[in-house]
């Protein structure tokens, strides 16, 4: 067996990850997924102060690397990662709004976390994935992962200050975000980030530049940016606070990639566990490359995997496509100019939405493993994570700093494993 697959013609309704499909058919396969992917892709560097430009260039490299690294044997998609939001926002001291004028040092920070990835990927190569599925049970990541939405709800809550127009459109992204959630077809509820996106903007079109109710868009920097360009990249800087703040994001990110290769392996009918050595590598080498010039961390991305589950085409060489796609959209500053207008009581709806589900969404691990929390050790566990990443819970040892992130982390991983040693010596 070569290190990639010798794709063959699909020749079913299932198209499995070593079949191709004919261009033709490829294409709008590879721009679904782009659709996917972008509502969060460019939400999260403009929440963070980041250029969208940028990291959407990035997330087409990092899907090309893993790709690579892979052997092409993983259909995944990298995007934006949540999870940094919380670290980078504090480590900077941004409360969002326009650029981030720290981008430095959170990108050192960035480069840091996707070192740890990395390293923990080789790892995993070396001896394999059962060390990490027991230091991170589904108690700890799900715990890790509501702490992290927790620990952004004064960001979001501190965005909707404002007129009552600008409470009311962010209101208005917010209910258009629940109800295609709700009540929307399958595909449509895979996109309703872009959806209500999309809704808050045109709200503000109607009532700003149509009615003058409320402030309008200004398209004056879309018209003056040229087509084509090379994106506006920024060198890292390295600081030991934020290094502390940001590198413990990798442990939430090796969580998720673990999960996502699982899934894959469930709906494909083909085990990946044998990857994801490769795949944590992957991501960490990718989140490295977006760190050393403007972009943010990446990881994969559920939205594609729902893609996938609901097209059942799971080919891998529909991910390269999407994303030359995606480098050739961030190659555009006309483009990056149109994402900088999106309005900000727009972007304060989408945080409260999307933060909210980062915190609420961990309790499906809960529930799908069926967790109990009936058993102490869960409870503390979980309950101290929840408080020192809700409260921002910092630690400070000289110069260096450990963030309510870092500390709900580590908390959660050493309570888990010390609360279970008199068990095991009793077992």
């Amino acid at each position: 067996m070569g290190y990639f697959p010798h794709w063959r013609p699909a020749a079913g309704a299932t198209v499995l990850p070593d079949e191709k499909l004919p261009l033709a058919a490829a294409l709008p396969m590879s721009l679904q997924h782009l659709l996917a992917m972008s509502g969060s892709t460019i939400l999260a560097p403009l929440i963070m102060g980041f250029d969208p430009n940028v990291a959407v260039f990035f997330s087409g490299i990092g899907t090309l690397l893993f790709f690579v690294v892979t052997g092409g044997r993983v259909p995944s998609y990298l995007g934006s990662s949540f999870a940094f939001i919380a670290v980078i926002m504090a480590a900077t001291g941004f409360a969002g709004g326009g650029p981030n004028p720290n981008i430095a040092l959170a990108l050192g920070g960035i480069i840091a976390a996707g070192a740890l990835y990395a390293l923990i990927g080789l790892v995993v190569m070396a001896v394999g994935a059962g060390w990490v599925e027991k230091l991170m049970p589904p108690a700890v990541t799900g715990a890790i992962g509501m702490a992290i939405g927790l620990n952004l709800a004064p960001v979001a809550v501190k965005q909707l200050a404002g007129s009552f127009s600008h409470l009311g459109i962010a209101l208005a992204t917010v209910l258009c975000m629940a109800l295609v959630s709700v009540y929307g077809a399958r595909a449509t509820r895979r996109i309703a980030v872009l959806i209500a996106l999309v809704f808050g903007y045109a709200l503000v079109l109607v009532l700003g530049n149509g009615l003058a109710l409320v402030p309008g868009i200004d398209f004056a920097a879309v018209g003056a940016a040229p087509w084509f360009g090379v994106p506006r990249f920024v060198a890292p800087q390295f600081d030991w606070g934020a290094v502390g703040l940001i590198a413990p994001v990798a442990i939430v990110l090796v969580a998720e990639n673990l999960g996502h290769i699982k899934a894959l392996g469930a709906i494909t009918g083909q085990s990946m566990d044998r990857y994801i050595g490769r795949g944590f590598l992957a991501d960490g080498l990718a989140t490295m490359l977006a760190g050393s010039g403007g972009g943010t961390g990446v990881t994969t991305y559920a939205e594609n995997i729902g893609v996938m589950a609901m097209t059942k085409v799971y080919s891998t060489l529909i991910f390269p496509l999407s994303a030359a796609i995606a480098i050739l959209l961030g190659l555009s500053p006309k483009f990056g100019a149109i994402l900088q207008t999106i309005p900000a009581p727009v972007l304060a709806g989408l945080a409260v939405s999307v933060f909210g589900l980062i915190a609420s969404a961990m309790a499906r691990i809960w529930v799908d493993n069926k967790v109990d929390f009936s058993d102490p050790r869960n409870l503390f566990t979980v309950g101290v994570a929840l408080i020192f990443g809700g409260g921002d819970f910092t630690v400070t040892f000289g110069g260096f700093a450990l963030g309510g992130i870092g500390t709900s982390t580590f908390a959660a991983l050493l309570l888990y494993q010390v609360l279970g040693m008199g068990r095991r010596r009793a077992a």
